[in-house]
């Protein structure tokens, strides 16, 4: 456990996220002067850092002095370095470089998606090779890392020219129910054994926010339609069959370029359900195996077998499925390089359409942070190589690095990564990362995104996201429906 104390506020986020970086599995807890006694005396017997930061522009040497046990650190900032705070974020991660012996490879980049910078830059015409320096000097990214991260910006660009921005939307199903809930899973999930009768329920909710969004965005242009969870293929052929067909009868298809449904886990997938997906035109679906380890399937809580998975996935090509995701995760429980290079092997075998490839996140609300605290973080093993065998797997059955995003506290300080053969990169999943077209979303614990377009004086144009939640709990989502819709009517009105 790590206490930091800072004499400034409005540095607690970036020193966080800075410090969780290079100590993936540590509570790390930022004291500043406004921090209350209730959460000092929870930092006791922690390991101690003590930043104490001058940034007054009026005194005669702004800067920062860290100690750290008997190691003290100066910087002295230098107006040529930027924004004082940028300059802070790149002294703290030398400092940390200096101290643990290592490099990360995303630098000291936190609270941004990486391929946000490339986009940008690209659009504003700068080249690969000025791209490159600015990812290096400005972030210390290792050059691999910069590399992949403009080759993938180039791909969004590409594919994001035919999204109606203004004139389009995207639309959101979230269905919050899983055969269990995993070990490392923080997001809204229900057993569905447990919430059996009040399915219909729910749909009849959905169905309601769906009419509702139809008549509302009537005179806009539909681009796409994700149904997530959870596991969406918990619910039965006919539950399905009934949300469906009321979703098409709603909503005007013509101009749909993508419609996906998470089928995920293999233990909900039958014939049945993946024949009502075809009738309905559904034209991505996702058979998520996380790993192909039996062992580790066990530890963290999937219940279908390796061999289950093996045999959705052929069901899912026997119906006619022609674009199937594969989705794994690095860094599970006990996993070593060998355990990853035997879940990349059979994956090839199968040869998916596209396959995400996500480095382990330890989430506070999931049961993994329990598992941690007994097992010690050192079971979760993230390495250059896995992240290489995975990326060398894809490679093998043609698939191109088309989207990518980081979160806090990943195995190894790495990143999420999708790959897909070129004709099926999966839109919604850079729609909702890029974050440049409102996505209306349906369903208990969603958030939808309204984005809009502002030209100021000087004709610049900004965007701004506003956001609206629904209740995450199912039984307060079906109760409070009608709050629901007209949190979205007070969005859009």
């Amino acid at each position: 456990m790590f206490a930091i104390d800072i004499n400034k506020v409005n540095f607690e986020y970036d020193v966080n996220a800075i410090v969780r970086a290079f100590y993936p599995g540590e509570t790390v807890t930022v004291l500043t002067p406004e921090t209350g006694i209730e959460k000092r005396s929870k930092a006791q017997g922690a390991v101690r850092m003590t930043i104490n930061i001058v940034d007054d522009k009026e005194a005669p040497n702004p800067g920062a002095v860290i100690e750290l046990g008997e190691q003290h650190f100066t910087w002295i900032y230098d107006a040529a370095e930027g924004k004082f705070k940028d300059g802070f974020k790149r002294f703290l991660y030398r400092t940390l470089c200096e101290v643990t012996g290592r490099k990360l490879p995303w630098g000291n980049l936190t609270g941004i998606r990486p391929t946000k910078i490339a986009y940008s830059m690209l659009e504003s015409g700068k080249s690969d090779e000025e791209i490159l320096e600015f990812y290096q000097r400005e972030h210390y990214v290792s050059e691999e890392k910069a590399k992949l991260s403009i080759e993938i910006a180039k791909r969004e660009r590409k594919l994001l020219e035919g999204v109606h921005y203004e004139g389009g939307y995207s639309l959101y199903l979230g269905i919050p129910f899983c055969p269990t809930t995993c070990l490392y899973c923080s997001f809204t999930s229900y057993p569905i054994a447990a919430h059996r009768k009040i399915v219909d329920s729910y749909i009849d909710c959905l169905i309601r926010e769906m009419e509702y969004t139809a008549e509302a965005f009537a005179d806009k242009i539909l681009d796409s339609v994700y149904v997530g969870g959870g596991t969406p293929t918990t619910l039965e052929a006919e539950q399905l069959d009934r949300l469906l067909t009321r979703l098409k009868e709603l909503f005007d298809f013509s101009m749909v370029k993508e419609f996906t449904v998470e089928a995920g886990r293999a233990d909900s997938i039958t014939r049945e359900k993946l024949e009502v997906l075809k009738r309905h035109g559904i034209s991505r679906i996702s058979v998520n195996p996380q790993t192909m380890n039996q062992k580790t399937l066990e530890i963290i809580g999937r219940k279908a077998s390796v061999e289950q998975v093996r045999e959705a996935y052929a069901l899912a090509r026997e119906v006619g499925f022609d674009n199937i995701n594969m989705d794994l995760i690095l860094g599970l429980p006990g996993e070593m390089e060998e355990d990853v290079r035997y879940t990349v092997e059979e994956v090839v075998k199968l040869a998916p359409d596209s396959l995400t490839v996500h480095s382990l996140a330890i989430k506070r609300a999931s049961r993994l942070s329990q598992w941690i605290q007994e097992h010690g973080v050192a079971t979760l093993h993230n390495t250059d190589e896995t992240m290489e065998l995975a990326a060398e797997g894809a490679k093998r059955l043609g698939l191109v690095p088309y989207y990518l995003y980081r979160q806090k506290n990943m195995s190894g300080n790495f990143e999420n990564v999708g790959y897909a053969q070129e004709g099926k990169l999966g839109l919604y999943n850079i729609l909702i990362m890029e974050e440049m077209q409102t996505i209306v979303a349906l369903g208990a614990g969603s958030i939808t995104k309204k984005v809009s377009r502002q030209i100021a004086e000087n004709g610049e144009e900004s965007v701004l996201i506003e956001r609206c939640e629904n209740v995450k709990e199912i039984a307060q989502y079906i109760e409070r429906i009608d709050e629901m819709l007209e949190r979205k009517r007070t969005l859009f009105a």
